[in-house]
């Protein structure tokens, strides 16, 4: 009798246990079958919110949004204005469009900040962090007066040596320096004896812009996904380091050549803020010519010096102060001759300044101090 019952006990167990084991199959098979209406039903929730915002007024869409940039004008309170720009794109369109230039309003905001010119009166503070163990660079906003703050992270640089030639890959991503990623902005090809550099944006400066004919270009062409908006390589500009074979005492002498679209702007001025990928209606280009300020012998120190203004506190051969070269056939070049458009300094070991105004860049800045950096025995 125990044993039918044990047996009994059994059966029944197994029986409840088969019954829960096709509970939960049917469970599962109910749940497979909803979970698609449930990423559809999602996605259109997620379309109806953005109708909503999209929806607003357009006065009451300004008014927010120019209460957010009067109120958040520096970073990292910033980053609420770019978040105004990523709500739909309605708000982007807005909020692009009451931002401003970097040229109008001195501030850097999105990533085509980057390449449109500094403001002319006052120059925009940054600094570079140097890595040697890696060969990388970071550029930086300064916030604050001091060489202590964090900065607010704009570009990042590589330093490759490809035959005998080096290339620094700049990038907007600190992480992923290769040329074939979306955040790549450009790179800076140098000669073999690292006298010459050739400067290369990753759009095209004006319509009908040639992209370098080398294999990068090429690849970077084929994996473009707008055929309006051309990718690759295209030639902005050259910085040259003068030879000093005599070993005559002084500091480099370099000159800096950017190639604008006709008019006498450089390309990120000539796109406008609205459209920081839309090149140029140009077909010529001018060029903006650009030397070192020359330094003064100081009897007592016995050195050559230049007024930084307290922005470098290091005595190196890579400081320097860029100005435009005087034009004799224009009238006041020699005063113009005076303004500092680009300074960079050594503050650290690895620290440095750069600060720089209209009509470079913070891209264009960049890529003229990354020249800087290494050994040139040809012109020291």
């Amino acid at each position: 009798m125990s044993r039918s019952r044990g047996f009994l006990c059994s059966l029944s167990g197994s029986s409840i246990d088969l019954f829960g084991e096709q509970r939960r199959r049917l469970r599962d098979e109910v749940e497979a079958a909803i979970e698609p209406e449930r990423g559809e039903d999602g996605a259109a929730d997620a379309g109806l919110e953005e109708n909503r915002w999209s929806r607003m007024l357009p006065e009451l869409m300004a008014d927010i949004i120019g209460r957010v940039e009067a109120s958040e004008d520096r970073w990292p309170l910033r980053k609420n204005v770019v978040s105004c720009a990523c709500v739909c794109r309605r708000w982007r369109e807005i909020t692009t469009g009451m931002v401003g230039s970097t040229r109008e309003t001195g501030k850097i905001t999105f990533p085509s900040s980057l390449k449109q010119p500094g403001p002319s009166e006052l120059p925009i503070q940054c600094f570079i962090k140097r890595n040697k163990k890696n060969s990388t660079f970071y550029l930086y906003l300064s916030l604050t007066q001091t060489f202590m703050d964090k900065g607010k992270f704009l570009l990042a640089a590589r330093r490759v040596r490809r035959g005998y030639h080096t290339e620094y890959t700049i990038s907007l991503d600190a992480d992923d320096l290769s040329q074939g990623s979306k955040a790549y902005m450009g790179k800076l090809r140098s000669n073999f004896l690292g006298t010459k550099f050739m400067l290369y944006d990753s759009r095209p400066p004006y319509d009908g812009a040639k992209a370098s004919n080398s294999r990068v270009s090429r690849r970077l062409a084929s994996k473009r996904i707008s055929p309006q908006v051309g990718t690759g390589n295209f030639e902005i500009g050259q910085v040259t380091y003068k030879f000093n074979l005599l070993k005559s005492r002084g500091p480099r002498r370099m000159l800096c050549t950017l190639h604008c679209p006709a008019g006498g702007k450089p390309a990120a001025a000539a796109e406008g803020h609205h459209s920081p990928t839309k090149p140029a209606k140009a077909g010529t280009t001018s060029s903006i010519v650009l030397k070192n300020k020359s330094p003064r012998w100081h009897e007592h120190l016995q050195c050559w010096c230049l007024n930084f203004h307290g922005r470098v506190t290091v005595a190196s051969v890579k400081n320097f102060q860029l100005v435009a070269a005087a034009d004799p056939n224009q009238a006041g070049g020699a005063l113009e001759e005076d303004t500092v458009l680009l300074q960079f300094g050594k503050v650290g070991d690895d620290l440095f300044t750069m600060d720089y105004r209209e009509p470079l860049s913070a891209f264009q800045a960049f890529a003229i101090c990354l020249s800087s950096f290494g050994t040139k025995l040809a012109c020291e």
